[in-house]
Parts: structure tokens; C-alpha cells; sequence
């Protein structure tokens, strides 16, 4: 007896939000994809969990880390249509799965009331442990127990109804990026230069990387080979994981 074949995500939804650990996961991950859904009039808010201020090539002050990504992130987003960009401000590098980070992408699940959620999976990439950080894995689950259950109950971290108002909100499908059990692509192959626009926001990680543009389209081929897609095509790839 064959599985049945894995149930395709749906083709429009209204609201998108994007949970990543730091500023440049969601464009080097799924930039192309965002492009498509904010042409198709899908309105996208992107949730950092961090302000990336553990990473960087060069002697910038710590300090001034924080700032630098936070306007990074804000700039790339708008080059895909993005205007919505919240961070959540814990730290760079340190993050660990608590009820206190569930609670804060509940809420703003609940203040987004998203139809879709895309993060990063939160089991580990052995073929590619890059794609594995820590706070990536941490942020993906997080995310995944914010949309299950904590999201939709009205009686888990009660204060977020008595004290904001904010409602329960069923989250219909969750796409994670960096997942070992990818069963879905993207084609982005025309959201190619725009992927490239965002991805140079991030001037504190990519300006040391000349190779940039050839590193990031040699792996989007390889992803639309793996995928069956026309030689030639560019794609990104996600587990879809319904949740209605």
C-alpha cells in the first residue's frame, strides 16, 4: 500500500508570518518565496527573534551590532514588499526554548492572526549542520509550540486575552525552512534579483563574501534539481506542516 500523497499548501492566503532567529535567516531561506507571495498581494510580517548582535566579519563595536542588523533587516524586508518587521530582542546566540519565548511569539501570532507561519525546522540538518544553529532549531520549535498549542488556546498564558485583548487564533499551515523532510518547492527563478537586493541589505554578513551571488544561486539549482524542476530553474524548499 502507497502513502498517500502529502497535501499541498494553499494557494493564497491573506497573512504571512515569517518567526526567525536572526536578521538575514528569511532572506538567505526564503527571500525568493516572500517576494512571490508579497507580488501576489499576500501581506507578510516578519517576526526576528534576535537583533543578530553576535554576528559580523569585522571590528564593529558589540554595541552598535544591534542597530546596525535591526536597520539591515528593515531595509531588506522593504525591498520584497515587507513593512512589518518586529523584533523580540533576546539574545544573539543564547537563545533557549522557554515559556517566556513561547508566550511572545504567541502573541504575536495572535496580534498578526496569520493564516500561514513560515519558520526554520526544528530537528536537525545533518547533510547540511549549517543550517542547524541552535537558535535556528530553538526558534523553530518555539514557533511550532506557539502555533500548537499556545496560539489557539484561549487558556494557555491567559494574561495575553485579560490584559491585551489578543484572541486565539488557529494557525491553518506552518512551511519550515532547512528541514530535513522537505516535500515542497518554490520556484523563484524570477524573484532572483530581488532575493540578491535583500540579501546585500545585510552588509555586516555578506559584504566579505564576493562569491555571494554564485554561492546562493548554485544552491537554489541544486534544490530545484532535487525537486524535478526544469534545468535552468532556481528554487527554495520547505515542509509544509498543516495544523488547522
Amino acid at each position: 500500500m502507497t502513502a498517500p500523497a502529502p497535501q499541498p499548501p494553499a494557494e493564497h492566503v491573506d497573512r504571512v508570518l515569517c518567526v526567525l532567529a536572526h536578521p538575514d535567516d528569511v532572506d538567505f531561506g526564503s527571500a525568493g518565496t516572500v517576494a512571490t507571495w508579497t507580488a501576489a498581494g499576500t501581506e507578510v510580517t516578519y517576526c526576528i527573534v534576535t537583533d543578530g548582535d553576535a554576528g559580523g566579519f569585522d571590528e564593529t563595536p558589540r554595541e552598535q551590532m544591534p542597530v546596525l542588523r535591526r536597520a539591515e533587516q528593515q531595509a531588506a524586508a522593504a525591498t520584497l514588499g515587507v513593512s512589518d518587521v518586529r523584533f523580540l530582542g533576546y539574545p544573539d546566540g543564547r537563545l533557549e526554548l522557554t515559556l517566556d519565548l513561547r508566550r511572545d511569539i504567541s502573541r504575536v501570532i495572535r496580534q498578526v492572526r496569520p493564516q500561514r507561519v513560515l519558520s526554520t525546522s526544528p530537528e536537525r540538518f545533518w547533510d547540511r549542520i549549517g543550517a542547524s544553529h541552535p537558535d535556528h532549531m530553538t526558534t523553530g520549535e518555539a514557533t511550532m509550540r506557539a502555533v500548537y498549542p499556545d496560539a489557539r488556546n484561549p487558556f494557555a498564558f491567559p494574561e495575553l486575552l485579560a490584559d491585551e485583548g489578543l484572541e486565539a487564533w488557529t494557525v491553518s499551515e506552518v512551511w519550515l525552512g532547512a528541514s530535513p523532510q522537505a516535500n515542497h518547492a518554490v520556484d523563484v527563478t524570477e524573484m532572483r534579483d530581488r532575493k540578491m537586493a535583500a540579501l546585500r541589505c545585510h552588509v555586516t554578513q555578506t559584504s566579505h563574501s564576493p562569491d555571494l551571488e554564485q554561492f546562493v544561486t548554485g544552491w537554489m539549482s541544486q534544490t530545484a534539481r532535487r525537486f524535478g524542476l526544469p534545468e535552468g530553474r532556481l528554487a527554495e524548499a520547505f515542509q509544509i506542516v498543516h495544523t488547522a
